[in-house]
Parts: C-alpha cells; sequence; structure tokens
C-alpha cells in the first residue's frame, strides 16, 4: 500500500522479535527505518525487504553518556524523523525479595529512563516541525502484576503513563503520542518458556481466544496504524495486542 512512503522511522531494538517485525511492516510500506541497538550487524538481519532503506546505529540505550552523544549524531544524520518506536527493553526475572538493587536500576535505566530520553530528544525534533508519532512499546504487564517481575512491569506500567503525561503536552503540537501492549509474543525473551516450558506454554495458549502465541509480524499492522495519517486522532492510548488474553 506505501502507507507510509517516504516517511522517516527510527525504531530501537529494530533488529529482533517484535522490533523486527515492526521493521519488517513498516519498510514494506515504504518508511526508511533507522535501527537502534547494542550491536546489530545489517548482514546478519533476517530481512526480506530492501536492506538499503535500513541504517544501523549502535547504542547502548542504559548508558547516558554514550546514548547522548550517539542520539544526537543520529538525529544530525538522518536529518529529519517523522516516527519514533520505542521497542527495546530489558527482563531479569527474579524474586522480588532477593531483587538486586542493580538489576532494579538497570531495567528502569534501560526500559524507562532511556525511553524518556529519546521521546524527549526526537519529541523536540517533532514539535519543531509540528509532525510526528511516537509509539511505544509497553506491555500487557501496564496492566498485570506478573509474577518475580516487579522491575519490569514497573517499568512497562511506568511507559504507559509517560504514553498518556506526553500525549496531554504534544497533541496539540501535531505529536501523536501512542503505545501498543504486547501480549505473549513468540520472541528469544521467552523463548524459554514456549520452547522449554511446555505446561505454561499450553496454559497460554488455553486463555488466549486466538488459540495461539503471537508472532513478531503481528505487530506490525498496529503499529504501521499508530505511524499513519489514519491515527491522527488518536492520543494516549494504549492497544493491547494479545489475541485476548486480557478479555478472557
Amino acid at each position: 500500500m506505501g502507507i507510509l512512503k517516504e516517511k522517516k522511522a527510527i525504531i530501537t531494538g529494530g533488529s529482533t522479535g517484535i522490533g523486527l517485525g515492526i521493521t519488517e511492516g513498516f519498510l514494506k510500506e515504504g518508511a526508511s527505518v533507522a535501527i537502534v541497538s547494542r550491536s546489530a550487524d545489517i548482514n546478519k538481519i533476517k530481512i526480506n525487504n530492501k536492506k538499503e532503506n535500513i541504517s544501523i546505529f549502535n547504542i547502548d540505550l542504559a548508558d547516558r553518556a554514550s546514548r547522548s552523544n550517539l542520539v544526537n549524531e543520529m538525529m544530525s544524520t538522518l536529518g529529519r524523523v517523522d516516527i519514533l518506536v520505542n521497542c527495546h527493553g530489558v527482563v531479569l526475572p527474579q524474586d522480588s525479595v532477593e531483587h538486586s538493587e542493580d538489576d532494579w536500576d538497570t531495567t528502569i535505566e534501560t526500559n524507562l529512563s532511556s525511553t524518556f530520553f529519546l521521546c524527549q530528544t526526537v519529541g523536540k525534533h517533532m514539535i519543531d516541525n509540528k509532525y510526528g508519532k511516537i509509539i511505544n512499546i509497553a506491555s500487557m504487564y501496564a496492566f498485570f502484576g506478573g509474577v518475580k517481575v516487579a522491575a519490569y512491569t514497573a517499568s512497562k506500567g511506568g511507559l504507559a503513563q509517560l504514553t498518556k503525561a506526553l500525549s496531554n503536552e504534544w497533541s496539540s503540537e501535531g505529536v501523536n503520542v501512542n503505545a501498543i501492549a504486547p501480549g505473549y509474543i513468540r520472541t528469544n525473551l521467552n523463548r524459554h518458556v514456549w520452547e522449554e516450558d511446555l505446561k505454561r506454554s499450553q496454559e497460554i495458549i488455553d486463555r488466549t481466544p486466538a488459540g495461539r502465541w503471537g508472532d513478531p509480524e503481528d505487530m506490525a499492522g498496529p503499529a504501521i496504524f499508530l505511524a499513519s495519517h489514519l491515527s491522527d486522532f488518536i492520543n494516549g492510548v494504549v492497544i493491547p495486542v494479545d489475541g485476548g488474553f486480557a478479555a478472557r
């Protein structure tokens, strides 16, 4: 369809999992994509669309000093950014009574603080242009408490609220800020469940009305919608994409 033709997008975590599914969808719809990753190699990204429309910026978003310099350099290189998708993240499961402070700090810094920094840095540019689409990838743990993922749940709940707060400030400036809350999606992050813990995997399938785990490409459609002109009057929402898991 080319609904994102000539648009420039930044996708953090865009070389694997959900981020890669969104990257594929954006490229198919005509966008150019700048992937932000710790160590992505364009020659190793398994992608079906044109790689000449991809650029790579290797940044550790949990490192405040390096991300500040490199993100500003990236913005200068790209010249214009129409779409920002924050899809990076880390989860370090552990019992809350034994949760290390370092792991808490790493999770919050990576999942929440760095996302605010990216929204702030790119948002200034979008406000100047009176146009922009920011899509934060939250989680169903923005609604659920989870088990042994206190830091991750806190970070994703915070991300959902950050989405609403920024939307309240920036919607009148032509910048739409929304979020997607993925359900159980087959990625490396949870491979230990869908490949090894078959009992738990089946429990998830049984509760999901769609009758299956989601795949990364299932995230592309909602992201394309929120990145396009079709969502111009949608602001501050967190859309569950979970096969109906939360509805049961």
